[in-house]
């Protein structure tokens, strides 16, 4: 870390530490803050409030990120960490923006499509994030694979994704929200491709088995999940690899998503529960489907994958209703 990275952390750091003491104020502010993003329904939708020592921690970062930046605009690694870091503490119109503007000097750059498609899933803009992946892919086809750092980093400090599945993953899963299930198992089998360690197959096989099951191919799913080797070793997607478990009948749901349970842990239940609930559809047991996305739902992860996806699958349930 350069001395004037250190210097800008050890401030802010010890400007919140001072801060802290004033938690009903800080909680005022929170109280008043803009909505980050608006839900499909149009509720506005509010920053997720972490344990101070994460916020301290992003904050820092994020400050980091900003002096880079504006010190060169230009940089497209100052560019995409600084929309990143924006994102990380929910400031997502920022970031689109910050991305936006970096196409300018960077039109041919994937990173950027690839990220500011991301967001625009996350601000529900679903449409838009498919034009992007669509223009990143076609922007890394002939590029080598590269690893994408983390900006959340593992136990293990180890980075396992990389641009080409992140592209591929998040354009299955916009479609897999619009309901294009097709095209959804188009982009999730070229996702495979990219998926060069068992953690991002693990990922990719879940919401393969999830597209199959959507559109009736019991047999094709059977086969993505039949591929996940029992004694298959992963850093960080133990989530889907339990969720991989389930459909193979080695887990019961109620391991996993207990629907009985009060209070809980609720970020477990975002992280399990569309796996569970779109299982459960897909076994016709529509009670406890729409049991689990109401769940989902209640809770505040809302920038969450599971959690999108339960309020997309929601929102149709309720157009057809009305």
């Amino acid at each position: 870390m350069s001395l004037k990275n250190f210097l800008v952390l050890s401030n802010i750091i010890l400007l919140v530490m001072l801060s802290g003491c004033k938690s009903p104020e800080h909680q005022e502010v929170i109280s008043n803050q803009e909505p980050s993003a608006y839900s499909l329904s149009g509720q506005p939708l509010y920053s997720i409030q972490h344990s101070e020592e994460t916020m301290i921690k992003r904050d820092s970062l994020l400050e980091v990120a900003r002096v880079n930046y504006e010190e060169d605009p230009t940089n497209l690694h100052n560019i995409i960490w600084y929309g990143r870091r924006l994102a990380y503490v929910d400031r997502h119109d920022e970031a689109i923006a910050t991305y936006t503007l970096g196409m300018e000097s960077h039109p041919e750059a994937p990173e950027l499509f690839r990220h500011r498609g991301h967001r625009f899933i996350t601000t529900r803009n679903v449409d838009n994030a498919i034009e992007d992946f669509i223009t990143a892919a076609e922007l890394a086809e002939d590029r080598e694979i590269e690893i994408e750092p983390d900006g959340l980093p593992n136990a293990l400090n180890i980075p396992l994704s990389n641009l080409q599945f992140n592209i591929y993953y998040h354009l299955g899963l916009a479609y897999f929200l619009k309901g294009e299930y097709t095209l959804a198992e188009v982009a999730y089998l070229e996702c495979m491709k990219y998926s060069v360690n068992p953690d991002l197959k693990v990922a990719t096989s879940d919401w393969l088995y999830m597209t199959y099951m959507a559109q009736g191919k019991s047999d094709d799913a059977l086969k993505v999940i039949e591929a996940i080797p029992d004694d298959i070793e992963i850093i960080e997607n133990d989530g889907y690899l339990r969720r991989i478990k389930m459909y193979k009948g080695e887990i019961l749901p109620t391991e996993l998503v207990d629907l009985n349970a009060e209070g809980g842990d609720r970020l477990g239940l975002v992280t399990q529960g569309y796996g569970v609930a779109h299982y459960y559809k897909t076994t016709g047991d529509k009670e406890n489907y729409i049991k689990i996305l109401n769940q989902i739902l209640e809770l505040e992860y809302w920038s969450a994958f599971g959690f999108i996806s339960a309020e997309y699958d929601k929102y149709r349930m309720d157009q057809v209703r009305n």
